[in-house]
């Protein structure tokens, strides 16, 4: 059997409102609460289970989601759309700036409990600049 990953769990303030923001701005749905977690499943069937747990256990993470170059301009769409701020690289300096390494796009954001999330259309080392 390969080893894939299958779910993993994100701390958040309040699980259903971190759930739904990013799965509205990745274009999927947030599931039922299945006990103390808000799904939020990828197409390659990795699950995101957030939970709620109090604002001192929420230490920020980060997130990566490769993504085709039409999910990527919805996606990115819908970053402006709700006026979030973005950045080009993971150090949070360039805002306002999308990346184009390995000749893909690139952007960050963070979630409503500081994680940051990052969407691109190549996968690091894959060639281009």
């Amino acid at each position: 059997m390969s080893v894939e990953l299958n779910h993993t769990i994100i701390f958040a303030r309040d699980n259903r409102a971190s759930a739904e923001f990013l799965a509205g701005i990745l274009g999927l749905k947030a599931g039922a609460q299945w006990g103390p977690f808000v799904p939020v499943e990828t197409s390659n069937g990795v699950t995101l289970d957030f939970a709620s747990v109090g604002p001192e256990k929420v230490a920020a993470q980060h997130y990566a989601f490769l993504v085709s170059e039409e999910e990527f301009t919805a996606s990115f769409e819908r970053i402006q759309q709700a006026g979030l701020t973005y950045y080009a690289d993971p150090g949070l300096k360039k805002p306002g700036e999308i990346n184009h390494n390995d000749g893909g796009r690139g952007v960050y954001f963070l979630d409503p409990d500081g994680h940051g999330m990052e969407l691109i259309t190549r996968p690091y080392g894959s060639g281009g600049r």
